[in-house]
């Protein structure tokens, strides 16, 4: 959006309007193959310079959901670890139908390396190919996994917590639902990043932000439509939009983290204030002048907020002093 001008409407922060303009510039990207291919080549070169020493990476493949696949994680793990340590189940964003273990291979190696702490980041299935509930039931049996083998990778089974951000947050918050019902693995805190939870596209912040950088509302309905394919919008589940979940009662202690000019802005706020609500600890947080996926400009003044933050509350919430 313009004024008469020429000049964005939206009062983005200086750091983040280079990167805005141009994000606005490109139109729609409607196919889902060159979707991928575009992310792929933008973290290509990031990955490729990437310090890792410190670190044993590696890639497994681990039993997936009944009568599915194998899903492929990603492990990050310090070197010389003398004792159990924490752990994060680690799921990316992209709509739910773009990204992998490689989009957010940065992010990985920072937490494990500054934290000290184990990640798997899951390499979960894509819609539309593999619509709802492929990814989350990927997602799951991650985490069921990560506890099983808790001993083996040197985890400590009581301070295992999810993270994820915008389709990965919704994600995120869909596993810890899906533990609490089913009495699954404990999970200690969820981190959630602008989640993509609410598919009925209701809110203030959905309806305002039709042609907000990176993500906006026609983003929005293209993501959810690819997500749920057929099903009726009347027979959504909860697990595929959290925001629709009855009871938020019983769940994780969360950090919500939110952007100004984001669609999904106000899902993110409700979704806390409902956490809140029900009694769970939550920490919100909303930064001024940003929008859906600004964190990837590294050297602005807010993302490094934004990334101290994380360390911060991570830190904390998995009791590492």
């Amino acid at each position: 959006m313009t004024d008469e001008a020429g000049r964005s409407a939206y009062d983005i922060d200086p750091e983040l309007a280079e990167f805005a303009e141009l994000m606005s510039s490109m139109p729609l990207v409607t196919d889902v193959q060159d979707a991928r291919a575009l992310i792929l080549d933008f973290v290509g070169p990031f990955n490729a310079g990437i310090d890792v020493s410190g670190l044993d990476i590696d890639d497994r493949a681990i039993p997936g959901p009944p009568d599915a696949p194998d899903v492929t994680v990603r492990v990050y793990r310090p070197r010389g670890l003398a004792a159990p340590v924490p752990a994060v189940l680690k799921i990316h964003g992209g709509g739910f139908v773009t990204g992998s273990i490689d989009t957010e291979h940065g992010t990985d190696v920072e937490l494990s390396r500054e934290l000290g702490i184990i990640i798997v980041s899951v390499d979960y299935r894509l819609a539309p190919e593999h619509p709802f509930p492929a990814g989350l039931d990927d997602c799951y049996a991650a985490l069921v996994w990560l506890h099983g083998e808790a001993e083996a990778l040197d985890v400590d089974p009581a301070r295992i917590a999810v993270k994820g951000g915008s389709a990965g947050g919704g994600l995120a918050a869909a596993v810890t639902l899906l533990a609490r019902d089913r009495g699954g693995p404990p999970i200690c805190f969820q981190y959630l990043t602008a989640p993509e939870l609410d598919d009925r596209l209701e809110t203030a912040s959905m309806q305002q932000f039709i042609d907000t950088p990176v993500w906006n509302r026609p983003s929005a309905e293209q993501s959810w439509a690819w997500y749920l394919g057929n099903t009726p919008r009347d027979q959504v589940s909860h697990y595929a939009a959290p925001a629709r979940a009855d009871s938020l009662a019983g769940l994780p202690p969360a950090y919500v983290a939110t952007m100004q000019f984001d669609p999904m802005r106000d899902e993110g706020i409700l979704y806390a204030l409902r956490l809140l609500q029900a009694g769970v600890p939550v920490e919100l947080h909303s930064s001024p002048g940003t929008f859906h996926g600004s964190q990837v400009i590294a050297d602005a003044a807010v993302t490094q907020r934004e990334n101290t933050e994380m360390i911060v509350v991570l830190r904390r919430a998995l009791d590492l002093g």
